[in-house]
C-alpha cells in the first residue's frame, strides 16, 4: 500500500475539500501538509506509547529524553532497550506503567510476535489486530502508528480529543458519535490528510478564509 507523499497529499486534500466545503475553507487557510512518515517501526511505537496521555509538549520532552538514553546516536532499538534498566527509563519521565510497556514492545520485536512482521503487505485492520494485544498499545496507539510510520492515507482515531476538537470547529457545532463518524465517513479515502488538518485547526488562532 503506497504511502501518504506530497502527491497524495494535494489530491486528498482537494478530495477533501469537494466533499466537505467547510474543511475546504480550513484548508485553504492553513495551505499545503508537509508530512513525512516516521521511519523506524519500533521507534514510532515506542513514541506513541510515550506519548499516551501527555500534552504534546511534554510527550516531547520526556521522548527527547528517552531518546538521550541512547546516546550518541539516540536511537533506541528492541535490544538495547531490553538491556537497558527499567530504572533507567523511569529517569526521562516516564512511568513504571510506561517503562514496562516499552520493554514488552522491544522483547515483542526482538524475538516475539511483531520480530518478523512485515507490515507494508498487511492491511490497517490486521495490523491493528496484530498490535493492541501488546500491553499498553490499544487502537489509538495503533492508529498513530498507522498514520505517522506507516503512512497509511485513511486513518481518523475518533478517540483522540484534538481531532474531536477540530472536526467540532470545523462544523461549527458540538457533534455526536455519530455525527463525527458520519461525517468522516464522506472524507474516505483520504481521511489521514483530513486528521492532519483537523490537528492544526484545534490550535489554530483565527477563523477560516472565505
Amino acid at each position: 500500500m503506497q504511502p501518504l507523499n506530497s502527491k497524495s497529499l494535494k489530491k486528498g486534500a482537494r478530495a477533501l475539500s469537494t466533499a466537505d466545503p467547510a474543511l475546504g475553507r480550513w484548508i485553504k487557510t492553513i495551505g499545503p501538509l508537509s508530512f513525512h512518515p516516521r521511519p523506524g517501526r519500533f521507534g514510532s511505537l515506542s513514541r506513541a506509547i510515550i506519548s499516551q496521555q501527555l500534552s504534546a509538549a511534554a510527550a516531547r520532552t520526556i521522548h527527547g529524553r528517552y531518546l538521550d538514553l541512547f546516546a550518541p546516536d539516540r536511537r533506541p532499538t528492541p535490544a538495547k532497550v531490553l538491556a537497558t534498566r527499567p530504572r533507567r527509563l523511569r529517569s526521562c519521565g516516564l512511568s513504571e506503567r510506561k517503562a514496562f510497556y516499552l520493554r514488552e514492545l522491544a522483547r515483542a520485536f526482538d524475538s516475539g510476535s511483531l520480530r518478523r512482521r512485515r507490515f507494508a503487505q498487511m492491511d490497517d485492520e490486521e495490523i491493528i489486530e496484530a498490535l493492541i494485544p501488546l500491553p499498553g498499545v490499544g487502537r489509538w496507539t495503533a492508529e498513530m502508528f498507522l498514520l505517522f510510520c506507516l503512512g497509511r492515507p485513511d486513518i481518523f482515531s475518533p478517540g483522540d480529543l484534538a481531532l474531536r476538537a477540530g472536526i467540532e470547529r470545523v462544523a461549527g457545532k458540538p457533534l455526536s458519535d455519530g455525527e463525527v463518524l458520519e461525517r468522516t465517513a464522506a472524507w474516505s479515502p483520504w481521511r489521514s490528510i483530513a486528521s492532519l488538518y483537523l490537528w492544526k485547526i484545534s490550535h489554530w488562532k483565527g477563523e477560516p478564509i472565505g
